[in-house]
């Protein structure tokens, strides 16, 4: 297989993502929006080839060379959204993200009253990775949830279960203990759908309570207190970045 070299023509809204400017899809948006241009002229398909991101403005800055890969780690508390600014005023975890970081994409999401782990990337194309079912990236969750279910039960779901049209891939889960009317119950999966866990277990006649994030792949929440951040060292993110399956 022929590898294709930097200086070889790829497509500018891999390019933006992979500088970390946004994701591929809010990419094409903001050329959509005629936010993008080259030498001054607006770009007007995000399948633009270009062999890097000389003379490439974004809102009329110029757009730096890409930096190496940055990954964190975020303890999401519960209550704010997973997006860069919301309609109805509610707060976000760009409100509440220190100040002093660089430009980051969240992988994924964690809805409003999930918390736990949130991975922040400052590499678009490096977050559309992560976030691929064919990746095989495995992410770990603890729902107290309020209702009775059998390990038989949960034990089912390693082989998917199908919810109003909507088929969800294999769950390993498993019944941790139970206090009083609640159960917790450790689940882990790949694909991450949204509210793939809650509705899985609303499916199983359950009232999910709360939901933890607490690993995604081989990164853990561990002792990080909500609101806190930490950063993957960049021997641990290469050493991590090999072991990911390439899509087919």
């Amino acid at each position: 297989m022929i590898r294709k070299s930097a200086s070889d023509p790829q497509r500018i809204a891999k390019l933006l993502a992979r500088a970390g400017i946004a994701s591929r899809r809010e990419i094409e948006r903001m050329i959509i929006e005629r936010r993008i241009a080259v030498n001054g002229v607006p770009i007007e398909t995000p399948a633009t080839l270009l062999a890097s991101l000389q003379n490439v403005t974004v809102d009329g800055k110029p757009v730096a060379a890409p930096e190496p890969t940055r990954l964190f780690l975020y303890h999401k508390p519960a209550g704010l959204l997973t997006a860069e600014r919301d309609p109805k005023g509610r707060p976000t975890i760009y409100d509440r993200l220190p100040k002093d970081l660089p430009r980051v994409i969240p992988v994924g999401r964690l809805d409003l009253g999930t918390e736990g782990l949130l991975l922040l990337t400052t590499d678009g194309e490096f977050k559309r990775q992560l976030e691929l079912p064919a990746t095989g990236v495995e992410r770990t969750y603890r729902a107290r949830a309020y209702g009775n279910v059998t390990q038989e039960q949960l034990e089912d779901l390693i082989e998917g279960v199908e919810i109003e049209g909507v088929r969800y891939g294999s769950i390993d889960a498993n019944l941790e203990r139970r206090t009083g009317a609640n159960t917790w119950i450790e689940m882990k999966l790949k694909e991450g759908k949204n509210r793939e866990v809650r509705r899985v277990l609303e499916h199983l006649g359950l009232k999910v309570s709360r939901l933890i994030r607490t690993a995604y792949g081989p990164f853990v929440l561990g002792d990080l207190a909500p609101g806190e951040v930490g950063e993957i060292l960049q021997n641990q993110l290469v050493a991590f970045r090999k072991t990911l399956k390439k899509p087919k």
